[in-house]
């Protein structure tokens, strides 16, 4: 279907406002809403673009501002070393805390908001990956789409880099979609089996899918985008959310 002219809301989070971008169908009705984290590089074209992909499927989505503490609200960074650099950096400088309590104030706003209807997942891409893993833990979460998700086996994301991800895979009661590339350096083939050997033996709901792609084949910008299989999953992705939070 048709989507919106895209908006913003700027969310009360415990350490400041948080710009969270909104993409909504163009129809009457209501939606299930979905939080689409991004990469280390907060709101880019292409994470604009999957965003788009996502609501013209009939999902209300919400894209946080992941470093919204740090940064000018709506602000982005560039896809180069300094942009890398950048964002690298503030994902072991924010507490873990600061990431969870920003993906309450996402589900809060979609019970809230009139054009939702109450039911949530979540979405994401490197790093929002494992955000997305976490805010799947948040009993309100139904479903979750986690693209090559990073520093889950490492235990390394937030300040201190010391995470309790694996720990608290048990609290996640929604169906979860596990996608990684066979030749992503960041998460090698023992980190992958890790995960899912902590996710099997606590009875989680999910699927798994390992394709021959190196980190960030999802991304429609930069040499190791993937065209044939980013269409694929990102097919996979809105049929997953749509059988379950419907």
């Amino acid at each position: 279907m048709r989507i919106q002219a895209p908006s913003f809301v700027d969310l009360d989070t415990p350490t400041g406002p948080m710009r969270t971008h909104l993409f909504r169908p163009d129809g009457p009705g209501r939606y299930p809403g979905v939080i689409l984290y991004s990469e280390i590089y907060q709101m880019t074209a292409p994470i604009a673009r999957t965003a788009a992909v996502l609501a013209g499927h009939g999902l209300l989505v919400a894209v946080p501002d992941v470093y919204h503490e740090y940064t000018e609200l709506g602000e982005s960074f560039a896809y180069d070393k300094e942009g890398t650099d950048r964002g690298n950096n503030l994902k072991i400088e924010k507490v873990i805390s600061a990431y969870d309590a920003d993906a309450r104030s996402v589900i809060d706003f979609f019970v809230d908001d009139e054009g939702c209807t109450g039911k949530v997942g979540s979405v994401g891409i490197c790093l929002g990956g494992h955000l997305a893993f976490r805010a799947a833990m948040n009993k309100e979460v139904r479903a979750g789409v986690c693209f090559y998700a990073t520093d889950i086996h490492k235990r390394s994301l937030g300040k201190g880099m010391n995470d309790n991800s694996l720990d608290r895979i048990p609290e996640i009661q929604a169906e979860m979609m596990m996608i990684w590339g066979r030749q992503d350096p960041h998460i090698p083939a023992e980190g992958r089996r890790m995960i899912y050997d902590a996710m099997s033996a606590a009875n989680v709901s999910f699927s798994w899918h390992e394709f021959n792609g190196e980190h960030a084949f999802m991304r429609d910008e930069g040499h190791r985008y993937d065209p044939e299989i980013a269409l694929l999953l990102n097919s996979m992705a809105c049929q997953h959310l749509n059988r379950h939070l419907r």
